[in-house]
Order: structure tokens, then sequence, then C-alpha cells
């Protein structure tokens, strides 16, 4: 016991100057690393760089120098960094097969940098989710959603499936399908439905909103109304337009066809 004792007195004198070393090479090191990666946000910031692209770029530096910090801790260590390069490789091919689906991801997080088909604060809908582009990291990115949840979407699958960037141009157009009994007066309803529009203070002049006959349904006659509007007011006119055109109709005698029950047991 006394002699397992001694060599346990032995390499704890021995391998505590390094032990304590590394620790202060990792803690420095950490320091260090934060502190470049801010720095070159400030540079990037300061150059213009696209807020995304600043991000990406941050995380992915962050990354790489934090590997190389564990690679000098370790080597601080005593591990040989010839041995342990050998073991990174070996590992990293067994963990490359193992995790495919991550390199896929980091790979649609390149190519969502390069070709940018969306940026931070954006519109979009992607695999089934709609949200504004909260953040875009190395492997996901992150939306908020439009009743305020956090959507996380893998960049492979972001990358390689439909985005539709409502943001892009600025404006979008309301769709909605209004229908009214056989018996009302096309033209008369059609000036109900304009005027809705054109009272409205989001609906936008140019382009000009639209009001059209679209289908002769089985129990009513349906119009296109096409009111245009900013992409950031879209949900407003949406609503508002949709109670606005049931009151005006309401106010002009212009019934909206519904079921009706009929009590045959009278």
């Amino acid at each position: 016991m006394e002699e397992y004792l001694e060599k346990l007195k032995v390499l704890i004198i021995e391998y505590t100057p390094n032990i304590l070393m590394a620790l202060a090479i990792l803690i420095i090191g950490l320091f260090i690393v934060n502190l470049i990666v801010k720095t070159s946000r400030k540079v990037m910031e300061k150059r213009g760089v696209d807020v995304t692209l600043q991000k990406f770029l941050g995380n992915l530096l962050g990354w790489i120098l934090k590997i190389l910090l564990i690679i000098a801790v370790i080597s601080k260590l005593g591990v040989e960094t010839t041995s342990f390069a050998a073991i990174l490789a070996a590992a990293g091919l067994a963990v490359g097969l193992a995790l495919q689906g991550s390199l896929a991801n980091f790979a649609g997080g390149v190519l969502i940098m390069i070709f940018k088909p969306f940026k931070m604060g954006d519109l979009i809908e992607a695999q089934g989710e709609i949200g504004v582009v909260k953040e875009i990291e190395i492997f996901t990115t992150k939306l908020t959603g439009l009743s305020n949840r956090e959507i996380i979407i893998p960049n492979g699958s972001l990358s390689n499936g439909n985005i539709i960037n409502y943001s892009t141009e600025g404006t979008r157009r309301v769709d909605l399908t209004i229908g009214v009994s056989y018996d009302a007066d096309i033209k008369q309803t059609k000036e109900v439905l304009m005027n809705v529009l054109t009272l409205h203070p989001k609906v936008l002049k140019d382009p000009t909103p639209g009001v059209t006959v679209i289908e002769l349904a089985d129990s009513s006659v349906n119009f296109a109304v096409r009111p245009w509007c900013k992409t950031e007011d879209y949900w407003t006119v949406y609503f508002d337009v949709t109670e606005s055109v049931k009151i005006a109709l309401d106010a002009a005698g212009i019934e909206i066809p519904y079921p009706h029950r009929v009590n045959v047991n009278k």
C-alpha cells in the first residue's frame, strides 16, 4: 500500500505542473478565442459584411480555434501531437461516417452563405414551416414562427428543399375568395368590394388591387379579392379586409350564402 501511495505521490509531483499549465492554457485560450471572434465580428461589421455572414463566419472561426486550443492542451499534458493527429484522423473518419447528416448540414450552411436565398429578418416558408429568420448557424437555421415559436431546421434539408422568400420583393398579394348570392348584382358587389380595398390605409395603390368573378359555384358567385400590401402588413390587411367585406356586404344588402337548416317537424 505504501508503495502505491509513493508512486501516486511521484505521479502527482511529476504531472501537477503540466496539468496546471494545461488548465491555464485552456482558460486563457478560451478567453483569447472569444476575444478574437468578437474582434473579427466588429471588423466585419465596420466593413459592411452582411449580418448573416458575420454570425456564420464568427461561429466557424470559433469552432476552428477551439479545436486548435484542445490540441494544444492535450499536447501540454504529454500526448505527442503526431500520435494525437493520427488518432484524430482515425476518429474523424469514424465520426464522419457516423455523422454524415451533420456534415450534410454543414455543407448546406455553406451553400446558404454562398447563394444567399434568404438573410436574417426575412420571412420564409421551408420544410412545411413559416417564420422569420432569426439566426443562420453552422448546422441549423433558426426561425421565429408566426405564433412566436422557435423553429430549428437542419441546413442540409433546408438547402436541398424548396424555399419561398416572402421578403425579397417587399410586397405581398393577399388572396381572398368572397362568395355572394346568385341574386346579388355583380356590378354592385364589385363596387362594394373595391370600395373596401380602396379605403383601407395599408392596401397599396400600386400595384392596383383587383376584384373579379373567379367562379360560378354551386350556391354562390365567387369573387377573387386581391389587395396588395407591404410584407409586414400582410396579416393586418388579411384580417381587416375579411371583416370589412362582411360589414360592407351586409350594409349593402348583399347576401353571403351559408347552409340553412329547415325544420321539417313543424
